[in-house]
């Protein structure tokens, strides 16, 4: 077994340092979640798992939760969806116009959340759409449109045309050229997209202060009210149970299909 030089040995105690440095903010929830104290304090006095049973007895907390899982569901299908049709237009459409067509699709990925936020409060209020479900669904909709916009269309540009054109020269009229073609071979980024469209939704917290309303409320604004009227521990465990959600997700998307080859990767 050849040995490592010292520069190699260098770079990978700095990633592991770096790693350490990236991580140690999540590694300490975990701790502080199962901490018997009234309060965040670290290191814990003591230990206990009173803070996870009262997550199950928080009625505010549940019904955010359904909201966002209710909320994220919705969006990513439309985002798909839709997604779907505008990826298509842009790597199979030759018209004119087609990259200023993509620049403005994907432009709300450059502009800072607050700014969208502030624009959509300006526009929903005079379109009675704040703290509305309707309201809601296309604030969300338009942030993670441009991810399933790029993540299906990288997923179109690695599908050779030939393909299609074959299909089609045996007689399939397009809907089933895209159905039983086009749609099983770029599946692995619909899956991704569906992910990335899922977590952005559901995790998006600064868009929805703006257009959320009283009566209607998600898991990350509730939250984010939370942590401003009490500082237990609570906070920490639905932290990480969010983790461990997005953990399983991921774990879930390597096993079925790998997470390179989601992303539009060579297997």
């Amino acid at each position: 077994m050849s040995r490592l030089s010292p520069g190699r040995i260098g770079f990978l105690i700095l990633v592991v340092l770096m790693f350490i440095y990236l991580l140690a903010p999540v590694i300490m929830v975990i701790p502080m979640s199962f901490s018997g104290a009234n309060s965040l304090v670290w290191p814990p006095p003591s230990w206990s798992t009173r803070w996870y049973a009262a997550i199950l007895q928080d009625a505010e907390m549940a019904a955010a939760l359904r909201n966002s899982l209710v909320l994220a569901s919705i969006v990513t299908a439309l985002s798909l969806t839709i997604g779907g049709a505008a990826a298509y237009a842009l790597n199979r459409g030759r018209y004119p116009g087609r990259e200023a067509m993509s620049a403005l699709l994907t432009a709300p990925l450059l502009l800072p959340s607050i700014v969208l936020g502030l624009a959509l409060l300006i526009i929903f209020v005079q379109l009675r759409l704040i703290g509305q479900w309707p309201g809601l669904v296309l604030a969300h909709l338009l942030i993670t449109l441009p991810y399933a916009i790029r993540v299906l269309g990288t997923a179109l540009a690695t599908l050779p045309p030939a393909v299609e054109d074959a299909a089609a020269s045996l007689g399939a009229p397009p809907g089933t050229v895209f159905r039983r073609i086009t749609l099983p071979l770029m599946a692995r980024g619909v899956v991704a997209a569906g992910a990335i469209s899922f977590l952005v939704s559901f995790d998006e917290v600064v868009i929805t202060l703006f257009v959320v309303g009283p009566q209607l409320n998600t898991l990350p604004v509730a939250l984010y009210h939370y942590v401003e009227r009490r500082t237990d521990p609570q906070v920490a465990a639905i932290s990480v149970l969010l983790i461990l959600f997005t953990l399983v997700l991921v774990l879930v998307m390597e096993r079925a299909i790998g997470l390179r080859r989601t992303i539009g990767g060579r297997g």
